[in-house]
């Protein structure tokens, strides 16, 4: 059966398939980038990079800068988490690792002076605010030191904020050091689903700081919550949309738990037992989808929805919306510089990824080099089929006639074999292809993901050290 999600005409829509879904469920890449992370290679070095930033700078250096900074420090661990983190309570290890960061800041700061202006700013982690007050007070004025930054109306400055490491003071100097926008990671107000995950956080404490952030005109309040966790089931998932919905932030991403044990240790601490079904991770995913929507989301993509006014909803209705390692975002036209352990820039047409381990990290500055372990050059082909991979992502939708003024080809015959599979996805329903337009339908929208497959040429053609099953989650 088919559920027909029912929104405003001037918003997208999506359509809810469970039938195609569990026929179409594979694993695959997220597209935060293409190439995909796993294909950076470590020939991949500083001079590439700076190679790359001379042709930014030969070329004007006119586009703002996105700037992202990983603080990788948490008190505890949540045994969910994938993200690259540090988890002890020994608050000592944050000086250390604020000496060597605002080391790499100035090193990137003099590499893009006079073409350092930042339009975008976000903290990641780990939890940015396990550093104290000071500390940020200190990280962002060392920041301005080395980059100039868009007035607060213009530039979006944003922060992940675990609501069990702050106080509603907390915020309020927060806003004051810059930041605009705010990110709460929730995941789930049952009680049950807490304990399971180890992550104890009263309702009352995200209330206390999402009302904060109001009371300092933070631009835009987002939560993130997670289904498919541990003792999770429709009962539980409806009472905190519900408490979420009620909260009223401007955007809410709901992400389908992966587990994968194999590749991140806290998971191995999940009973496999207290897992949700497949079934009922579909109902959950249907229930998050109607209820957003119901309660006039908009249905952004992967994951996200924002209110109509929020700003990726309007970048998205104008075409202006875009897609990198930070998620959805409306700056499309920005080099990002990356500082931090493990953090990823996209430079030109290069992606380079900082050195994993603090200590390799550490190493690299002491040596007075950027900490640089890897990444990739960009050719024609991956810059043509990064655009492709892009523009589905975000509008779910492509001109063919655009991508072959852009580039010298001829779509169908460039294209021929993925024209062969978009045919095939056609048939079931995911979307509709002619001589001008890839449309993708209102239910392959959930289904983005194995559309951009298509346009893959490193899945399953290139050998790798891991399997594709042991790096990918599904789709859906």
């Amino acid at each position: 059966m088919v559920i027909s999600v029912i929104t405003p005409p001037v918003t997208p829509s999506v359509e809810f398939d469970a039938a195609l879904i569990r026929k179409m469920n594979q694993l695959g890449p997220r597209y935060t980038s293409y190439p995909t992370a796993d294909r950076f290679q470590e020939t991949f070095g500083k001079w590439d990079y700076l190679e790359a930033v001379d042709g930014v700078r030969a070329r004007g250096g006119r586009h703002p800068l996105s700037l992202y900074v990983h603080i990788p420090f948490c008190d505890t661990v949540c045994y969910y988490c994938a993200c690259n983190k540090v988890v002890t309570k020994d608050r000592r290890k944050a000086v250390t690792y604020l000496s060597y960061l605002k080391r790499e800041i100035e090193m990137q700061g003099k590499l893009f002076a006079d073409m350092n202006e930042i339009e975008q700013l976000h903290f990641g982690g780990g939890t940015p605010t396990y550093l104290s007050d000071e500390q940020m007070g200190d990280l962002m004025s060392h920041l301005r030191r080395w980059f100039r930054f868009a007035p607060d109306d213009i530039g979006e400055y944003s922060i992940e904020v675990d609501p069990r490491s702050v106080t509603p003071e907390r915020i309020h100097s927060l806003r004051a050091q810059g930041f605009n926008r705010i990110s709460l990671g929730v995941q789930d107000f049952d009680s049950g689903v807490q304990k399971a995950v180890n992550r104890i956080q009263p309702e009352e404490q995200t209330l206390a700081v999402i009302n904060a952030a109001r009371e300092v005109a933070f631009r835009s309040i987002s939560v993130d919550l997670i289904y498919g966790l541990p003792k999770q089931n429709l009962m539980t998932m409806a009472q905190t949309l519900g408490k979420v919905i009620a909260a009223s932030p401007d955007r809410i991403a709901i992400y389908n738990y992966a587990h994968l044990p194999h590749l991140f240790k806290p998971q191995r601490r999940i009973a496999e037992d207290d897992l949700p079904s497949a079934d009922t991770k579909l109902d959950m995913l249907f229930l998050c989808i109607k209820r957003l929507r119901d309660a006039g989301y908009v249905y952004i993509g992967m994951d996200h929805f924002a209110k109509p006014t929020d700003d990726l909803a309007v970048a998205q209705m104008q075409g202006r919306l875009h897609r990198n390692f930070q998620g959805y975002s409306t700056h499309a036209d920005t080099d990002m510089v990356s500082v931090g352990v493990s953090a990823i820039s996209a430079v030109g047409a290069t992606y380079s990824q900082n050195e994993k381990s603090l200590d390799a990290y550490y190493d690299r500055i002491a040596q007075g080099d950027l900490p640089i372990a890897r990444g990739i050059k960009l050719s024609m082909d991956d810059l043509l089929r990064r655009l492709i991979i892009q523009r589905l992502m975000c509008d779910f939708e492509l001109s063919i006639s655009s991508i072959e003024m852009a580039y010298p080809i001829t779509f169908s015959k460039y294209f021929s074999t993925e024209i062969d599979k978009l045919n095939t996805l056609e048939k079931d329903g995911l979307l509709k292809i002619d001589d001008d337009w890839i449309s993708v339908s209102l239910k392959g929208r959930l289904l983005i993901r194995n559309v951009c497959m298509i346009f893959d040429r490193y899945l399953g053609t290139q050998p790798h050290p891991q399997p594709q099953r042991l790096r990918y989650s599904k789709t859906i």
